[in-house]
């Protein structure tokens, strides 16, 4: 038998099955959505970016649950859009119970929106806070009520240079820019959390996994192509990344907790160092909400 023919096999098709067969059943984790029977009639959620993805199945398993879900797909890096929203909700809604922040990008070029911005910022970042700031008073009103920001491990790569925020000094490389962003956003739900305490209104981020979803769009088409053929076999699905994050936003387990990191697994976990530096957080948030106030 030569050496090619050991290769061909069929010996490894059977093992790469059973493979991706034990990889997708440990991508499960320990807390399931569908035997949690905790009902949200009489409630009011949001959750960004939610025609597709993850969005998409956090909103399907808020839906199911009997909320009132409002999905929105608006252009988050344009604020004058976040703002025009955030009216909206405040004209027509008498409470707002849960607040999903899952819209996001990576691998976007360089660009300044018209508001000043670099663009993975605005939509990553600046918009999803102004959006929590301009409905606090209402999930104040409606407490207990709960914000879930979607992070991601990446943060952990991420460094912190305020003037990100107007597209200088940031080297464009894959993820780069991505991770500076989850990281702002792990940073500035922890000041919330703290700016919160007392009023019933909880904030935490989370980690949804590796998932295939389109937030790889804007990558070369080599990279989306190697993504997608790993990723078959071990990433998780968009229905399995919405688990993390459902569970902050619903589950009895989370009630009260606030100002924390969730892992994918649903489990709590513990930031990068820069995300729990509390002088940092302060001076973050007050960077952000000076840029957005001016709009």
């Amino acid at each position: 038998m030569i050496w090619t023919d050991f290769l061909y096999h069929p010996f490894w098709a059977l093992l790469s099955a059973l493979l991706a067969f034990v990889v997708r059943r440990q991508r499960r984790g320990a807390w399931d959505p569908r035997v949690c029977s905790v009902q949200l009639k009489g409630k009011t959620a949001i959750v960004t970016g939610a025609n597709t993805g993850i969005g998409k199945f956090i909103a399907l398993d808020f839906a199911r649950r009997g909320a009132r879900v409002i999905i929105a797909c608006r252009n988050l890096s344009s604020l004058d859009s976040v703002k025009e929203f955030a009216e909206r909700i405040l004209e027509e809604e008498k409470a707002l119970h849960i607040l999903v922040n899952n819209a996001g990008v990576s691998g976007l070029p360089r660009q300044i929106t018209k508001d000043g911005f670099e663009v993975s910022f605005a939509t990553n970042h600046l918009g999803p806070f102004l959006l929590t700031m301009l409905l606090l008073d209402l999930m104040k009103r409606s407490a207990p009520a709960r914000i879930v920001t979607l992070s991601s491990v990446n943060h952990w790569r991420g460094r912190v240079d305020f003037s990100h925020f107007h597209g200088d000094n940031i080297t464009y490389f894959m993820d780069n820019v991505y991770n500076h962003t989850k990281l702002h956003n792990v940073i500035c739900t922890n000041e919330l959390a703290r700016r919160l305490q007392g009023t019933g209104v909880t904030a935490n981020s989370v980690h949804p996994g590796v998932v295939m979803t389109e937030v790889m769009r804007h990558y070369p088409l080599i990279i989306r192509c190697l993504f997608n053929i790993i990723g078959f076999f071990f990433f998780k699905s968009a229905e399995e990344g919405a688990v993390s994050s459902i569970y902050c936003a619903v589950a009895e387990e989370t009630e009260g907790i606030t100002g924390k990191y969730f892992d994918s697994d649903c489990s709590l976990a513990l930031p990068a160092p820069l995300a729990r530096d509390a002088a940092l957080a302060v001076k973050d948030f007050e960077i952000c909400e000076r840029l957005t106030s001016k709009l």
